[in-house]
């Protein structure tokens, strides 16, 4: 049996699609053959998991018409799927799969293109109507993970909690070694004498990056501030500002603003591949993140970490992580959905103030430790 599965254009949003990849794996076996459709970069960000056995790469904005839509419906056709599980509900998601000579094509049938599929799942559960013609229409938000679950579940997979999980490969775990040795390098304490390592104290990693827009950023004096919480409650914390190759800048200005030789960033690094930061989210102690693919990557590996929610419903982001606490603000205005505050306040972020954050770290910090000590 082929089955194909195209997988979402964001990096959080493929990260909740792994319970469903693992639970079809482990239904199937070795009885299936699983495709995974998907953007090239994330070949690094899945590696190590063992669930796909080959992928095609598809990336319709690129620049390389190898990875545009007709090149990769030929590639598919060539290799016709007997079931392709659509996660991203597009438009052209659906005409891939039909294009690509899949027999059957299952996904949910929204945009218009519930003809293109043989299985054509109901829009997402209704949610309680508010009144107002647009309470008619309205649908409860469901997060990736469980709207991928859906889809193999309708294909016969047992359904399996919603855990993400990703895995590290020994040249990531040897290239955070080199990271962290480099931007954490001595002991300050000693003046003189041969260098000696720092000592290893509790990596913290900040983030405050995502493409989705500047609604969602905490910002980097609110960050500096709490990193300098955090070095006055432990001074042998390590503090890495976690960065991707758009947000360096961003990340050199967290730094400067907390001014302190445990905060360092990734912004000074050539390369920023995906396998980086799964191993530094991975080992650290706990992460603070902004609602973004980081965020994803540091659950999967069931890293304590601290969400800052702004504008985006949360219930669109969730699985089921332990270790995980999302912080937000019940305003009237939030969730809004918006890349940009539309009234110019950000109050959703904002009024998230450095000493609650810093209490909920501090929580996932000790909690971490009394676990550690136990066994």
């Amino acid at each position: 049996m082929h089955i194909v599965v195209i997988l979402p254009r964001w990096v959080g949003d493929v990260v909740m699609t792994t319970p469903m990849l693992r639970a079809v794996r482990r239904h199937y076996g070795a009885a299936a053959r699983i495709t995974g459709v998907l953007k090239p970069m994330f070949a690094e960000l899945l590696e190590g998991t063992g669930w796909l056995d080959q992928l095609v790469f598809y990336d319709r904005h690129g620049r390389d018409p190898a990875r545009h839509f007709r090149a990769v419906a030929r590639q598919l056709r060539s290799d016709p799927a007997d079931v392709a599980l659509v996660v991203p509900n597009s438009l052209s998601s659906a005409a891939l799969a039909w294009a690509g000579g899949a027999r059957r094509r299952v996904g949910y049938a929204r945009h218009g293109r519930g003809f293109l599929l043989t299985d054509s799942l109901p829009p997402e559960r209704p949610a309680k109507r508010r009144g107002g013609l647009a309470g008619w229409f309205a649908v409860e938000p469901v997060s990736p993970a469980a709207h991928a679950m859906d889809l193999a579940e309708r294909i016969g997979v047992v359904r399996e909690p919603l855990v993400t999980q990703l895995a590290t490969t020994a040249a990531d775990e040897a290239l955070a070694d080199e990271v962290l040795a480099r931007l954490f390098p001595r002991d300050a304490s000693r003046p003189a004498g041969p260098l000696v390592s720092r000592p290893a104290g509790p990596l913290v990693v900040f983030n405050d990056n995502g493409a989705f827009g500047p609604a969602k950023s905490w910002g980097a004096d609110r960050f500096a501030a709490l990193a300098r919480l955090v070095l006055a409650r432990r001074p042998d914390a390590r503090v890495l500002v976690h960065c991707g190759p758009g947000d360096r800048e961003e990340a050199r200005g967290i730094v400067r603003l907390a001014n302190m030789p445990g905060v360092a960033s990734l912004a000074d690094e050539s390369r920023l591949p995906f396998g980086l930061s799964k191993a530094v989210l991975r080992r650290a102690a706990a992460v603070v993140t902004s609602d973004s693919g980081p965020r994803h990557i540091a659950a999967a590996f069931g890293t304590p970490t601290v969400v800052l929610l702004g504008p985006i419903d949360a219930r669109l982001s969730r699985s089921e992580q332990p270790r995980t606490v999302e912080m937000r603000l019940d305003l009237p205005c939030s969730p809004c959905g918006r890349r940009e505050c539309p009234l110019g306040h950000h109050d959703c972020m904002r009024l998230l103030t450095v000493d609650d954050v810093g209490r909920t770290l501090f929580a996932l910090l000790d909690d971490a430790a009394a676990r550690d000590r136990v066994a």
